[in-house]
């Protein structure tokens, strides 16, 4: 984790975005590479707050709580008084979510300045490689005086420039099935098949994907080295929006900013140009994702994210009828059952005391950003046999050699609390699009968690 202070990086000026390249990016963050020759800027990237096109983000600048979340974050004092989405952002990581996950994986970043000519000047630079219904959607946010600098998580700092470093980021996604008594008969399935699996087949019917994805999440969050390689295999032949392998830093694999890509499936021709390159560096294709399944099983990295996402103990359609009750207006979700429905179900979440209306859609919302964020892999040859002391190994029998290795946690945001209604009206259309589409293909969706043959 950095210690450095923000004050030791002067600001980003108009003249310093030649520096920067696009790396990638989410929907609400832009990241980008340093070429420069900057010391304190090497082997690190810098990320950007996006805002939405349609959205009017003048409205109120770069405040960054409302007042209902200050009630909901009221005891972490860091995050309240942030004057900036970026230093929300980091004290939200530092004070919050190093709480539940291990403060070894993370790494908060440090604000640092930037100047409005520097964020146009890099918009301009970069917005042709962007993805189209990127640039379409959103905006670098041109108004937030500061960016986030964080360690380039895609390379091993001090490796030999004769040797390799790969890297691959994984979007796991919710690795568990809900529970929750709140969730209604009619959307009872959610208990029995992954959010994940899903949300495919909502995402294939708007032209999203272009295939059903194989991965299942509870196998990558199974303990089980077998299921976990399966896991990883499947994200390998269709990648979409959920794996990117990283050379020396670079894309080699898996789309820039996710969505619609040209490689949202494997095809053969991919495969060996990507097996060539990573065999180039000794390792064959499969013994590659092997080491990736076997660095997520030794370094515990999924134990602690899978704890913190199962901290959504109600579901949405529990959590829902709380959020109103912390913004004081009537529940839009009971209006539309009878009085005997919310009578039996959800009247008891509707009295019970304000500040656990709080703590539990605080919970769900560190929940949300677990099921959300991303995990960056990085690994290389360990140096004569011998591994640095700051990092961690792992042996490949396959190549016969010891690998050294990083994992963080990326991409942790703070979820806005206006997007409870968002998260369950998505919620309703994934099970509902599924539900319908199961009938129409007179249950030839396989029933329970059992994905569609994918190509391997």
């Amino acid at each position: 984790m950095s210690h450095h202070r923000q004050e030791e990086h002067a600001i980003l000026r108009e003249s310093d975005a030649k520096d920067w390249f696009y790396k990638g990016e989410g929907a609400a963050n832009l990241v980008l590479g340093y070429s420069g020759s900057s010391p304190s800027l090497l082997g690190k990237v810098l990320r950007i707050q996006k805002s939405a096109k349609q959205i009017n983000v003048s409205e109120n600048g770069c405040l960054v709580l409302s007042e209902d979340e200050r009630l909901i974050w009221e005891d972490v004092g860091e995050l309240v008084k942030s004057t900036s989405k970026e230093a929300a952002a980091r004290a939200f990581v530092q004070c919050v979510m190093t709480n539940y996950l291990d403060s070894k994986h993370i790494d908060p970043g440090i604000p640092i300045p930037v100047s409005k000519e520097f964020l146009e000047a890099v918009e301009m630079n970069i917005n042709s490689q962007r993805p189209t219904w990127r640039v379409a959607a959103s905006n670098i946010d041109k108004l937030c005086g500061s960016a986030l600098l964080i360690s380039d998580h895609s390379i091993i700092s001090g490796a030999p420039k004769s040797d390799f470093c790969f890297a691959v980021e994984i979007k796991p996604k919710c690795g568990f099935l809900p529970s929750s008594e709140y969730i209604a008969e009619a959307t009872s399935i959610k208990k029995h098949v992954t959010r994940f699996k899903m949300h495919q087949f909502l995402k294939l019917h708007q032209g999203e994907v272009s295939q059903v994805s194989g991965y299942d999440p509870l196998d990558l969050f199974s303990g089980s080295r077998d299921r976990m390689l399966l896991a990883i295999t499947a994200l390998f032949t269709s990648p979409q929006n959920n794996f990117r392998i990283f050379m020396n830093g670079s894309l080699i694999y898996g789309g820039l900013g996710g969505g619609i890509d040209s490689n949202s499936v494997l095809s053969p021709k991919t495969e060996n140009a990507i097996a060539d390159l990573i065999a180039a560096s000794g390792l064959q294709l499969v013994s590659f994702l092997e080491l990736i399944a076997e660095i997520l099983f030794r370094s515990g990295i999924l134990h602690r994210l899978l704890a913190t996402q199962k901290m959504d103990i109600l579901d949405i359609e529990g959590a829902i009828h709380l959020y109103y009750n912390i913004i004081s207006q009537p529940c839009s979700v009971c209006k539309n059952l009878s009085k005997a429905e919310v009578l039996h179900k959800y009247s008891s979440l509707h009295s019970l005391p304000l500040e656990k209306s709080l703590k539990i859609v605080r919970d769900y919302l560190i929940a949300a950003t677990a099921k959300d964020c991303s995990l960056m892999i990085s690994l290389r040859p360990s140096e004569d046999g011998h591994s640095a002391s700051n990092h961690d190994t792992v042996f490949s029998k396959s190549s016969n050699r010891s690998y050294d290795y990083k994992a963080y946690y990326i991409d942790l945001d703070l979820k806005p609390l206006k997007k409870m209604v968002y998260y369950y009206q998505l919620d309703q259309k994934i099970v509902n699009f599924y539900k319908m589409n199961q009938e129409i293909q007179g249950k030839a969706c396989c029933p329970g968690n059992v994905a569609p043959t994918a190509k391997y």
